[in-house]
């Protein structure tokens, strides 16, 4: 640092010699007066002497909008800087788990799981409608025994399938069906469970669940909707990942247009995506979940359907970092009074003259002979 003294009859001549012997870069670090005018303490740094300046921080990397698409999704922040590092089919696969379902023979029967209504029944019809056409005939058993129609609706689909479908509402007629993997039907063929609906935060249908599982000897698969809000889909994950679970169906993707709530119920139990529910139909309704289908439905940001917005209304793929449409602000309609109308005067309907009768005439009083 570089000091220099300066006195000066005035101020405006002091600092103009800071100025031109320092430059203007100079601190003029104290002033005060002296018997002849005025002295100044200024110092100069020297570019050596400055402080290095901190690295710019790295810009968000990543395709043009992502970032934007993500946060529209729900997507949980901390994990865009790793969904951002890399193109988002490469990034994916290095922050979420994807895997295949174990449908082979020989393999452990699969124990679909989830809250009630999440479509715990249609995954089974639908992955026994794929094993069918492939070739191969599973074993499909309904544990549902606390929904109305629930084991209903899934005959009607083994029926068309032309394969049986077996009933075991409790533990012990499951353990009838796949007593220690020794029976018939637990060797050779996949096995698929409708499990009933189940609350994670109920201990008691946790332990049910678990207890249906531990008899047959099965990995449990959750099977969870589309569209629920990311932290409450977390909740849930964990919940079923305490059981260790580690596989996961979703469903509803035609229905939901954010997926922040898949992403975040994966992350959260260290869950392997499998399948996906993409359609209504039993045979094309439900398509391996690939890193490259995620990040096509990341990728993409829906606008609100053309019914809900105010102009004109987007594209359901909209651009990403596209703006949605915001409704006009509503003005309150100024209330007018009805008009006021007087009544209707009373129709007068004059009373129809009564007939007055004659009066009746009185006789003359007769004179007697004295009058």
């Amino acid at each position: 640092m570089r000091l220099k003294l300066i006195r000066a009859a005035g101020m405006n001549e002091a600092i103009a010699r800071v100025r031109a012997e320092l430059g203007t870069d100079a601190l003029i670090l104290a002033t005060r007066r002296v018997a002849d005018g005025v002295e100044i303490t200024a110092a100069l740094d020297p570019e050596e002497d400055a402080w290095p300046s901190a690295p710019a921080a790295d810009a968000p990397r990543g395709e043009p909008g992502l970032a934007e698409a993500l946060a529209w999704h729900g997507v949980p922040a901390r994990l865009h800087p790793a969904l951002l590092a890399d193109p988002l089919e490469v990034a994916l696969p290095e922050v979420l788990r994807f895997a295949a379902l174990p449908l082979h023979a020989g393999d452990r029967p699969l124990l679909f799981a989830g809250p009630p209504g999440a479509g715990k029944t249609l995954t089974v019809a639908r992955l026994a409608t794929r094993l069918v056409m492939a070739g191969t005939v599973p074993v499909v058993v309904s544990a549902d025994g606390r929904r109305a129609g629930g084991a209903e609706q899934l005959a009607a689909f083994t029926r068309l399938l032309g394969i049986d479908l077996l009933m075991a509402g409790h533990p012990v007629a499951l353990s009838q069906i796949f007593g220690g993997r020794a029976g018939a039907a637990a060797g050779p063929c996949p096995a698929l469970i409708d499990a009933p609906g189940c609350n994670p935060f109920d201990p008691a249908q946790l332990e049910e669940l678990a207890a249906m599982a531990s008899t047959a000897d099965a990995e449990i698969v959750l099977v969870l909707p589309a569209g629920l809000h990311p932290d409450e889909a977390a909740d849930l994950a964990a919940g079923f990942a305490s059981l260790g679970t580690v596989l996961m169906v979703a469903t509803r993707l035609d229905q939901a247009r954010r997926l922040g709530g898949i992403v975040a119920a994966t992350d959260a139990g260290g869950l392997a995506l499998t399948e996906a529910g993409i359609g209504p139909g039993a045979a094309d309704g439900l398509a391996a979940f690939t890193p490259e289908l995620l990040a096509a439905r990341l990728r993409t940001v829906a606008d609100p359907p053309a019914g809900l917005l105010h102009g004109p209304a987007g594209a359901l793929g909209a651009p990403l970092g596209a703006p949605l449409a915001a409704p006009p602000p509503q003005q309150p309609e100024p209330f007018a009074p009805p008009p006021f109308a007087p009544p209707a005067p009373l129709a007068m309907r004059a009373a129809a003259p009564r007939p007055v009768p004659p009066w009746p005439r009185m006789a003359a009083p007769s004179r007697g002979p004295d009058a």
